[in-house]
Parts: structure tokens; C-alpha cells; sequence
């Protein structure tokens, strides 16, 4: 009874610290969200003077002002550019984790290790050969100059996490499947694709996180305002609006809008596609 006892004590202070720290972080990682919110709805003037303080007067017009100032044109840009990038990425990353999974080839695992090999050289690594790239080709200043290489450098890891979660696909369906006459396109996708909703939607936010987020290559490879993406363009945003920090905090809310929507929406998907994508390898 005693060491039941004591389990039962040990076991909650554990939950105890566990959930104090998750607060402690969640607090640390929410309040500065929450203070730019607040701030948004402020004049610049508000902010220097109480900049801890609820607003006096809530300010719908600076997300208004923000949308008019170019956040519009911005927000456009990284709309094109992440869907392409998710897309394509996934797309391919699919096909490819189909084949790798389901047929025996020579060079199957120096693909694999390629591709594990890929995972560890950041992008900044090889900023310089890509930028005579983008130039060689032509499509310097254009959305593919942001596209390729987000697919380039995010296919790696999203092939692999939907390769684990394909080789948990049991091989009697497909055998089923050939039994009755479906071809292998068709099982991938009356099969493979519906199983992996959850490794898919997982995948389509990383790879949305990463291209909406990115700024090096959307700094470099961009040039003129009309095609930046809202991360470059809120730094010239800020520049054209001085010291109107009410209207930037609005642009940086906007700017972080779609991406916090899109995970409140496949948040269960993601949590289940996490954990069953790195089951096998």
C-alpha cells in the first residue's frame, strides 16, 4: 500500500512539473503574440506611452490602413508561392514515397541515402550556386525563383515521412486491389492517398510553414516590390511607414493569420500524422 502510495504521490508531481513547465512556455510563447495583437489596435503614440496596456480606442482602421499600404500585394505573393510550393512538394513527395515503397530497384538505397544526406546541408549552404542558378535560367525576380528551390529543399524530408507512413499500409490491399483489376496508379490513389490523409496534411503545413515563413531566398532572389512575399515585404513596409507601429503590427497579425488557421483546421491530422509518419523508416 505504502509504495503504491508513494507511486501514486510521484506520478502526480510529476503531471505537477510537466504541466507548470508547458504553462511557464506557453505564457512565454503567447504574450508577445498577444502583445503585438493589442498593439495593432493602437496609434504609435498609444504604444511609446503605454505599450502594456489594453488600447483606449480599438483601431480596426489600421488593419484597413496596413491592407491598402501593400500587405494586399504581399499577402497575394506568399499565396502563390506556398500553394505552388505545397503542392508540387507533396505531389512529388507522394509519388515518389510510392515507388520507393512498393517496387525494388538497383539504387534504391543510395536514394534513400541521398536523400537522408539531403536533410543535413542547410540552404544557406548553397545561396551563392543558386542565385547564378535562378539567374542562368531566367527566372530571376519571378515566383519560381522562390518555388523550386522551396521544393528542392523540403522534398527530402517530406519523401521520407510519407515513405514511413506508406510502408504501415498492409501489402493485402494492394495484392486485393490487383486481384480485381485495379492498375498501380490506381491503387495509389484509390488507396494509398485516402489511407494518408493525416502524413499528407502533415506534410502540406511543414512544407507551408517554410515557404510562407522563408526570407533569405525571398530577400535575394526578389527584387522588385510587386513580386515580394509578405515576410520582404513588411521590411520595406516598415521602412515606408516610419514609425507607424500600430499599422506594422497589424501587417505582422495579417501576415500570421492564414498559417494560425490553417493548423487550428488540420491540427488533429497533423498530431496523428507526426506520430504514425515516423514509426518505420
Amino acid at each position: 500500500m505504502r509504495s503504491k502510495f508513494k507511486i501514486n504521490i510521484g506520478s502526480r508531481l510529476g503531471i505537477s512539473l510537466i504541466s507548470l513547465v508547458l504553462i511557464v512556455y506557453f505564457l512565454a510563447v503567447a504574450y508577445p503574440l498577444f502583445w503585438i495583437i493589442i498593439n495593432s489596435f493602437k496609434t504609435t503614440d498609444q504604444i511609446y506611452a503605454s505599450s502594456w496596456s489594453m488600447p483606449i480606442q480599438w483601431l480596426f482602421s489600421n488593419y484597413v490602413e496596413a491592407w491598402n499600404n501593400g500587405v494586399s500585394k504581399y499577402f497575394l505573393n506568399s499565396v502563390i508561392v506556398t500553394t505552388f510550393s505545397v503542392v508540387i512538394t507533396v505531389t512529388l513527395s507522394a509519388l515518389s514515397a510510392f515507388g520507393l515503397t512498393r517496387f525494388e530497384f538497383k539504387g534504391k538505397s543510395l536514394i534513400l541515402g541521398l536523400l537522408a544526406a539531403g536533410l543535413m546541408f542547410p540552404p544557406q549552404v548553397s545561396l551563392i550556386p543558386l542565385y547564378k542558378l535562378v539567374q542562368t535560367l531566367g527566372i530571376y525576380d519571378t515566383h519560381w525563383a522562390l518555388i523550386i528551390p522551396y521544393v528542392a529543399f523540403r522534398i527530402s524530408l517530406i519523401l521520407l515521412l510519407i515513405r514511413s507512413f506508406f510502408l504501415q499500409i498492409p501489402k493485402e490491399l494492394e495484392e486485393a486491389a490487383y486481384l480485381e483489376g485495379c492498375t498501380t496508379f490506381g491503387i495509389f490513389y484509390r488507396i494509398f492517398l485516402p489511407l494518408s490523409k493525416p502524413i499528407l496534411w502533415t506534410s502540406a503545413l511543414l512544407t507551408a510553414y517554410y515557404a510562407w515563413n522563408e526570407f533569405l531566398f525571398a530577400n535575394i532572389f526578389i527584387d522588385t516590390d510587386t513580386t515580394k512575399t509578405i515576410t520582404v515585404g513588411l521590411l520595406s513596409f516598415r521602412d515606408a511607414l516610419y514609425t507607424n507601429w500600430g499599422v506594422l503590427m497589424a501587417g505582422l497579425v495579417l501576415s500570421a493569420l492564414p498559417l494560425v488557421i490553417l493548423f487550428l483546421i488540420v491540427q488533429r491530422h497533423f498530431v496523428r500524422g507526426l506520430a504514425e509518419g515516423g514509426v518505420k523508416g
